[in-house]
């Protein structure tokens, strides 16, 4: 479990490889202080709305390409920006993968994409493991919303629960503690949870519910699991709720 954990916690040779870039979208890169190059991909909306101008910044699991992550949140949000970048270590971003390492790119992703977009809002949404990242991101940069996707109160305690026989806290060395970052903060929360997830189990989403200071959308769906939950028939209209919610109690 020491040696295989990174493996096993950022499958980089499970990524599936990015295919040709949507309509609409572009390629963008930034360089880390370690001079490692992230690679990401902007996807404008698809028309202007009259709305705010809205950015959405995706943070995958720990087996999606940033380009799906951010195609995805296009076809769920039309109306916004998305950008998702590949963590560091995921091709063709170079490096290697860490949960300190995720964290710390998470603020560079942000920046860049501020001032590249101009958004009148920013909301980061962020699936599985990228929940965790996704959180520490609101601790470290002011955001309009959070919309956390089968989330976790602490990915040590998610990596007990799945190896009970294992001494994990002593070894574990890619702690994500989601309900920490969010302790006494005031962005607005968005949880969406599978009720029969197998790998974040219902006790570490309601761990963390009970942590977020701002909780304002908590939405269940009914039979998912951890992975099908994105088949659900209402799950991408619970996303659209929540996104209005977390915006709404922005303002």
């Amino acid at each position: 479990m020491r040696f295989s954990q990174t493996e096993m916690l950022f499958p980089t040779h499970a990524v599936p490889p990015a295919g040709p870039l949507p309509p609409g979208a572009a390629e963008l890169e930034l360089k880390t202080a370690a001079g490692d190059r992230l690679r990401g991909v902007h996807i404008q909306p698809k028309a202007n709305g009259v709305g705010p101008r809205t950015l959405i910044l995706g943070f995958g699991g720990n087996a999606w390409n940033g380009q799906d992550v951010a195609e995805y949140l296009h076809q769920v949000f039309p109306e916004a920006d998305v950008i998702a970048f590949h963590y560091r270590g995921y091709t063709p971003s170079t490096g290697s993968p860490s949960a300190e390492a995720l964290m710390k790119d998470a603020p560079l992703v942000h920046d860049l994409a501020v001032d590249l977009v101009k958004p009148e809002r920013v909301v980061a949404v962020g699936f599985s493991i990228g929940s965790g990242v996704a959180a520490s991101l609101a601790r470290r940069r002011d955001l309009d919303g959070l919309i956390l996707v089968t989330p976790f109160d602490s990915l040590k305690a998610v990596a007990a629960d799945m190896f009970p026989w294992l001494p994990v806290g002593p070894i574990f060395q890619h702690e994500l503690a989601t309900a920490e970052e969010l302790e006494g903060g005031r962005t607005p929360v968005a949880v969406l949870a599978g009720e029969r997830d197998e790998i974040v189990l219902p006790a570490r989403t309601a761990a963390l519910r009970n942590r977020v200071p701002n909780l304002v959308f908590d939405r269940t769906i009914a039979g998912a699991g951890h992975n099908d939950v994105y088949a659900m028939d209402d799950f991408q209209e619970s996303l659209r709720q929540a996104l209005k919610v977390v915006v709404s109690t922005a303002k």
